[in-house]
């Protein structure tokens, strides 16, 4: 979060392959679910409906994802959470599979995670948390977006394959 202005490195955002190995995605950013993200989902919902300058709403959301938010990795489930658009075809492709490998490469680190894949109900918390994260850095953000829970399945990691 302290680098390249909040934005996500090319190592933070995985390629998305089948059980198979098939690519589904060239990358998908992903986030950290909270494991209570009442209070950051209220801070961010209020950062967005406070102001109609994008600008404030993100520089105020960046100084509290840098200070606080990420300090403490038992405050974070091991599920990762992705918000898609509303029409976007490999939702239910995803869905319908119900898992998949989100591979990560950074460097010469590489990881392959198989996970499995599920729909992220809306008027969840951790629907919302996503919802409300994502609108900090894209306002322009539809209702009706998608977002998928993707629970890794740590026994079967493979690393730098």
């Amino acid at each position: 979060m302290r680098e390249q202005g909040g934005r996500p490195s090319s190592g933070m955002c995985p390629r998305v392959l089948s059980d198979s190995g098939e690519q589904r995605l060239l990358a998908l950013t992903v986030l950290l679910a909270p494991e209570e993200p009442k209070e950051s989902t209220a801070f961010f919902r209020f950062q967005v409906q406070k102001s109609a300058d994008p600008r404030e709403t993100y520089e105020k959301a960046l100084r509290f994802l840098q200070s606080e938010y990420y300090q403490d990795a038992d405050e974070f489930t091991d599920r990762l959470l992705a918000v898609l658009p509303p029409d976007a075809p490999i939702t239910d492709t995803l869905i319908e599979a119900g898992r998949c490998i989100l591979e990560f490469s950074e460097g010469r680190h590489s990881f392959r995670i198989p996970c499995k894949v599920k729909a992220v109900k809306e008027g969840k918390a951790n629907y919302e948390a996503a919802v409300w994260h994502n609108r900090i850095f894209n306002p322009t953000l539809p209702d009706g977006m998608q977002v998928l829970a993707f629970k890794p399945d740590w026994k079967s990691v493979e690393t730098n394959f």
